[in-house]
């Protein structure tokens, strides 16, 4: 018997799990996938947005600008990279100036701090590079860069040190309403009871709403296409660069990443389905050239990959927050599409206030330890730290990811403290072997043999990222032998 089960293991997810920590409750997390941040939390823009596109207001506006004044602790408490870059909205036209007064207004009414208007020379100094056709833009200084699959696995490694409980490949197929709990079961007859049940589900949101009884909204998948590209090709941006918005969302972005690298991105493809990642061409070519309105100069032609993924686009237009009107046992932290990421430290604290309202008894823990604890990784280390760390771990001395000097101590200190199955991709995003110029050409087959070493997964069970995506299909006769 669990007092929460929140369903579903992204970024909102364990924002939750890691709030609901901090009390005496027993709390578990139910996730479809084969670990957390498999979703939009593993492949998004990465930004702590200012919260001035918002309409005022809304949920949006309300949990994006409240999110962003959290960063700052929850990054430090979680030892996750933040940097308070700002950003720029250009105009290229004076319509355009129009979307950025616009904005400019939204903002204020929302209580983003520092925003100003800057005409074309203004902009230039703030962003060297910029296109000529740039007449003016807005500049927000609260704008920020994080990394969102980082962000995700701090929040759930230390609601787990905590004493929250994760589940993963659990399917959610039934969900039954009693008088004082709810029972959820997946497709294998595994049954969780609790009080109260919240609903993080990401794209998948509408229908676990429906299995509780609430179908006042749907979730549509809406794709955005990204190239990324060369460390060596960063330095041409320092800040996150926006076009006016459209219709369809904040438009294309050019941006540095906290792990140096730079990107273009996103498209934005409505009704693309749920499950479609593709990477298409005519999304590339779309990028290329919407990227160089912006920076003329932005190096295309060192890109190291692309990929995409799928924002939960709710048709309410606004996030889905608070207890369900249908059922006073379900929390809705749903259709959470952008500015998710920025909103999740903000979503995670009102959710706990609804699930207060809703009943739950929440005493706080004195024990409860908000730093995660990680280590300094070994690509960023002073050539006296190195020496210190294979003093102590001769694995620190073993470099397995060249392209990010990836050592074996920290692919088995991360194969460790999965909370799942361990997966390539999963090392991947805890480790960053794989994420260089060739993409685990090198690396990948050693990192195999560490989840076998380390993980106790034998080689040809071991898969890139859950189900059925298998590495190898078997051993050789030799290798049997």
């Amino acid at each position: 018997m669990y007092d929460v089960v929140v369903i579903g293991a992204g970024v909102i997810g364990c924002a939750i799990a890691r709030q609901l920590s901090r009390y005496k409750v027993r709390v578990a997390v139910l996730e479809a996938g084969a670990d957390v941040a498999m979703g939009a939390s593993r492949a998004n823009s990465a930004i702590v947005h200012a919260g001035y596109d918002c309409e005022p207001g809304s949920n949006m506006a309300r949990v994006n600008v409240a999110g962003n004044a959290l960063y700052d602790e929850w990054c430090e408490q979680l030892r996750v990279p933040l940097k308070r870059i700002g950003s720029l909205v250009l105009a290229f036209s004076q319509e355009d100036m129009d979307q950025v007064r616009r904005l400019y207004d939204n903002g204020v009414k929302n209580g983003v701090p520092g925003l100003e208007i800057l005409d074309r020379a203004q902009a230039m100094e703030k962003q060297p590079g910029i296109s000529e056709e740039v007449v003016g833009a807005l500049w927000a200084p609260t704008g920020a860069i994080t990394c969102p699959y980082e962000m995700t696995i701090a929040c759930a490694e230390n609601a787990h040190d905590n004493g929250v409980e994760f589940y993963f490949d659990f399917h959610a197929e039934k969900i039954t309403t009693l008088r004082d709990a709810v029972e959820v079961e997946n497709d294998k007859n595994v049954l969780f009871r609790s009080r109260y049940v919240v609903n993080a589900a990401g794209l998948h949101a509408d229908e676990i709403s429906r299995l509780m009884g609430d179908d006042s909204f749907s979730i549509s998948g809406r794709k955005g296409e990204y190239m990324l590209l060369d460390r060596a090709a960063s330095g041409f941006v320092q800040r996150v660069i926006f076009q006016a918005p459209s219709r369809l969302g904040k438009g294309v972005l050019v941006s540095p990443t906290v792990d140096e690298n730079a990107f273009v991105g996103p498209t934005a493809v409505d009704n693309s389905g749920k499950e479609d990642t593709s990477v298409t061409q005519a999304g590339l070519d779309f990028l290329k050239a919407t990227g160089r309105r912006s920076m003329p100069g932005v190096p295309l032609n060192q890109p190291i990959t692309a990929f995409a993924g799928i924002r939960a686009i709710p048709s309410t237009g606004d996030f889905i927050l608070g207890v369900s009107p249908a059922n006073p046992r379900l929390i809705q932290a749903a259709g959470i599409c952008s500015p998710g990421l920025s909103s999740a430290p903000a979503i995670a604290l009102e959710t706990v206030e609804a699930l207060r309202r809703a009943g739950l008894f929440l005493p706080e823990r004195a024990d409860f330890n908000p730093i995660r604890e990680h280590a300094k990784p070994f690509r960023t280390m002073t050539e006296e730290e190195r020496e210190q760390a294979i003093a102590k771990d001769p694995r620190y001395g073993r470099i397995i990811c060249r392209c990010e000097t990836v050592t074996e101590a920290e692919i088995a200190h991360a194969i460790e403290r999965t909370l799942g199955k361990p997966t390539v991709d999963g090392v991947k995003r805890r480790t960053r072997a794989g994420m260089g110029r060739c993409q685990g050409g090198f690396c990948a087959p050693r990192v195999m043999e560490l989840i076998e070493k380390y993980g106790g997964i034998p080689m040809e069970k071991i898969t890139k990222n859950g189900g059925a995506s298998r590495m190898i299909v078997g051993r050789t006769r030799q290798e049997e032998r």
